[in-house]
């Protein structure tokens, strides 16, 4: 094992970590330079697209030094808050991890969550400045930034440009250097800290870390793993851990960086295993593969995922219900932290409640639909799970805001709150503690690091940092400021249902769960809203905002009217008025039949739904 280093990349998204791989895979001849692209790992369209990397790419490079061969095996991770957890079971995958900085930012936010992951792993931290070759790099400005954060001496601190090439190579050497070799039986212990378990303890049989997975249509699951101990080879009988799943190794190997098979996968290397499994639920991250004969318990630090944003998915047409649902179901076999089930609406028809990660996770799983599987959709207000303790003593977990109950049913309401860091310019912090006190949040410690860098720290309830609080801070801070968060727990409530009455029947897709400070604004913007885009009907109605069991907002839409005595000339003015009274009346039997009836089309759902409408 003394030839081989495991290491990740810990940046944030766009800080060049994507292309700084390219330069890897180009200086170790992993891939001729004829095969070259940009985005080497980032294998799906959308992440080549939006420059993220949304799935782990492993990917295993040969590379010379001082006359020995090494293989070094690079975890290319998602800089997204969304894929903490994921990010968090690859880095105990490795032994070290390199602190990409992008020299005309920065440090960012989500680098410090990630850098702290990393730390608690025990893994070596290589500080690096990319983009030194930028008119706009600051280089000895972030240089103290790092020095800083790291307490290192500067001259520790790598300089590298992954569009040049420069500095590539002298940081492989350092990669060679400073990360240590896979140690015997790491394992993973209660308290998430990378350990060599004593010689005596260590088991013999397979056992390995999952830190992904992928689904293929022939092949069926195919797992990313970490073998702790032993070594795996094509037809072993293994086991799923989490779930008891016993199944037979088709296919182990590496990736260089597309799968190339191999004979065995042994102790201290990363790789894949062909399960041939194609049910839904069966794999998931921090999972432990092991022989089907290993007793020993699973590795430590696993956690089932758990949905903090939902939100309802349902075709514009429901010829395509089905086809949504098999789409869906495909999704589910190479995400398992993706959930949904079935639900109907009087208004849009069959549906489906879906359950993510947070917002990046749900705007990439509803990208993917309409792209790779050719589906037009539509999206509800994405929501989060209130628990809601009843007066008669029931709790229940409520996702959804139509099923919210009344007021003078509810004694107690609990919501998740998050732990959230900015990292900004000074400049900004006046318009940025703003933001925060409309949002409720609790500011906690400001810190400056560098010239030019304050860090916040604050706690905010989950629902306010869906608010449209990403824009407004980017907005608020010309773009200059970062946010990373995580899940603190929840707290008691103060919200309520804001229902919108349409002819006096409430709509149950307009519905949501606001603050009940906000909710004569919330009230106000969503009736004015409607009010502007609903077509009018045959007769006048009432559009109105209803919460805390009275009527906060209210618009009237005048009906469509039509001259009923335009076809008539001259005569008795009578003539012309015994019409007019007939057609007064009419639409009042109208109205008095059409309640609950307005036909409200599509368009008018999908443009409630969507904030920047």
């Amino acid at each position: 094992m003394d030839h081989i280093r495991n290491f990740s990349i810990i940046a944030h998204i766009d800080h060049g970590k994507s292309t700084l791989a390219d330069r890897m895979l180009e200086i170790t001849g992993t891939i001729e330079k004829r095969k070259m692209k940009e985005q080497v790992l980032d294998s799906m369209e959308l992440e080549r697209e939006r420059g993220i990397t949304i799935k782990m790419q492993p990917v295993r490079m040969k590379y010379m030094h001082e006359g020995k061969e090494y293989t070094l095996d690079l975890i290319d991770t998602p800089g997204h808050i969304d894929f903490s957890y994921e990010v968090s079971r690859a880095l105990r995958a490795v032994e070290g991890s390199i602190l990409l900085v992008d020299a005309t930012q920065g440090v960012q936010a989500q680098t410090l969550t990630t850098l702290g992951m990393a730390r608690d792993a025990g893994l070596v931290i290589i500080p690096v400045l990319s983009k030194i070759d930028s008119p706009l790099a600051r280089i000895d400005e972030i240089k103290e930034e790092i020095v800083e954060l790291l307490k290192v001496s500067p001259e520790e601190i790598y300089l590298v440009s992954g569009k040049t090439g420069e500095g590539v190579k002298e940081l492989l050497d350092g990669i060679i250097n400073k990360v240590p070799a896979p140690r015997q039986g790491k394992a993973l212990d209660a308290n998430s800290q990378g350990l060599a378990l004593a010689t005596d303890k260590i088991p013999s049989s397979f056992r390995s870390l999952v830190f992904d997975f992928k689904y293929s249509n022939h092949t069926g699951v195919i797992v990313f793993i970490r073998a702790i101990s032993g070594s795996v080879k094509k037809g072993d009988r293994l086991i799923f851990k989490q779930t008891g799943k016993v199944f037979q190794a088709l296919e182990v190997g590496f990736f260089m960086p597309e799968e190339m098979i191999a004979d065995s996968i042994s102790e201290g290397e990363i790789g894949y295993i062909v399960t041939g499994i194609k049910e839904p639920g069966v794999a998931s991250v921090g999972d432990t593969v092991a022989s089907a004969t290993d007793t020993s318990e699973p590795l430590p630090g696993y956690l089932k995922a758990h949905p903090v944003v939902w939100a309802s998915i349902y075709p514009e047409s429901q010829d395509d219900f089905v086809a949504l649902r098999q789409a869906l179901e495909r999704l589910r076999l190479s995400d398992s932290a993706f959930s949904f089930e079935e639900e109907s609406s009087g208004v849009l028809g069959r549906g489906f409640r879906c359950g993510f990660l947070g917002m990046l996770h749900l705007e990439i799983i509803t990208e993917r639909l309409r792209r790779e599987f050719n589906l037009e959709l539509i999206i509800t207000l994405p929501s989060i799970t209130y628990q809601v303790t009843y007066k008669n003593g029931k709790t229940e977990n409520i996702y959804s805001p139509s099923f919210f109950p009344e007021d003078h049913d509810v004694a107690l309401v609990r919501e998740p709150w998050v732990n959230a860091t900015i990292i900004t310019p000074p400049a900004f912090l006046g318009e940025i503690l703003k933001l925060l006190y409309e949002h409720e949040a609790e500011v906690g410690n400001t810190e400056n690091f560098g010239d030019a860098r304050t860090s916040i720290s604050f706690q905010m309830p989950l629902r306010e940092l869906m608010r449209s609080f990403f824009d407004k801070l980017k907005s608020a801070t010309s773009g200059f400021a970062s946010i990373s968060y995580d899940l603190s727990g929840e707290r008691d409530a103060d919200v309520t249902r804001l229902d919108i009455l349409v002819a006096d029947e409430p709509v149950a897709a307009f519905a949501k769960v606001v603050s009940k400070r906000q909710v004569e604004f919330e009230a106000e913007a969503a009736v004015e809203k409607l009010h502007k885009i609903l077509p009018r009907q045959m007769f006048s109605m009432k559009i109105q905002g209803k919460a805390l069991g009275r009527i906060i907002s209210s618009r009237s839409l005048s009906g469509m009217k039509k001259d009923v005595t335009q076809h008539m000339y001259g005569g008795d003015i009578t003539r012309k008025m015994k019409l007019r009274e007939k057609q007064k009346k009419g639409k009042k039997k109208m109205a008095e039949r059409g309640k609950g009836n307005v036909s409200i089309p599509q368009d008018v759902f999908l443009k409630m739904i969507r904030s920047d409408e």
